[in-house]
């Protein structure tokens, strides 16, 4: 048996999709209930929050990074193999090659860069329109004016959009929520 099984390690659990969340409770419940606190530690389900732009207003929305999987820190033994694998919503371990096998951590490298990106959020921005899109102004000195999508800067929360003005293409820079998909 690797030496892995006698430190502290990250998994992924498989779980069904949609059930993520409830994977992480039902396993924080077990863990408690069944005394396992001193071997299963985190369950982590990686999210990012997305800000969503339809007909120029922003929602934000909570986004899972890998959907159908949740993260387990854990000393891997018989005891807690045993409770993470009969978790309701969990079908498996990935990494556990063969019936009866044990998986493979993840290794630190990728478990850092998970977690960090947890920690620094970054919001990501999702949009009904794309480069090349038609779209209509909705607010503003342009206002249904309809245009061509030439760039999306979402760091900034800006678009340009190519209207046609006094007969020629000209180029305007807006905030994202002033434009709607024509």
């Amino acid at each position: 048996m690797a030496d892995y099984y006698n430190e502290k390690n990250w998994y992924v659990v498989h779980t069904y999709s949609g059930y993520e969340n409830k994977v992480k409770t039902n396993l924080e419940k077990r863990i408690k209930s069944m005394g396992m606190e001193d071997k299963i530690f985190r369950v982590v389900v990686p999210t990012e929050i997305e800000v969503e732009v339809k007909d120029g207003k922003h929602k934000e929305k909570e986004k899972k990074t890998f959907p159908g999987y949740v993260l387990v820190e854990m000393l891997m033994t018989d005891d807690s193999w045993y409770v993470v694998r009969n978790t309701p919503g969990v079908s498996g371990f990935i990494g556990s090659y063969g019936k009866g096998s044990k998986p493979t951590p993840m290794h630190p490298w990728e478990v850092d860069e998970i977690l960090e990106r947890i920690e620094n959020a970054e919001v990501g921005i999702a949009i009904d329109f794309g480069i090349g899109d038609t779209v209509r102004i909705i607010e503003g000195a342009f206002e249904d004016h309809i245009g061509e999508v030439i760039g999306i800067d979402k760091e900034t929360m800006k678009v340009t959009v190519e209207v046609l003005m006094l007969g020629r293409q000209t180029e305007v820079e807006l905030g994202i929520s002033h434009v709607e998909r024509a």
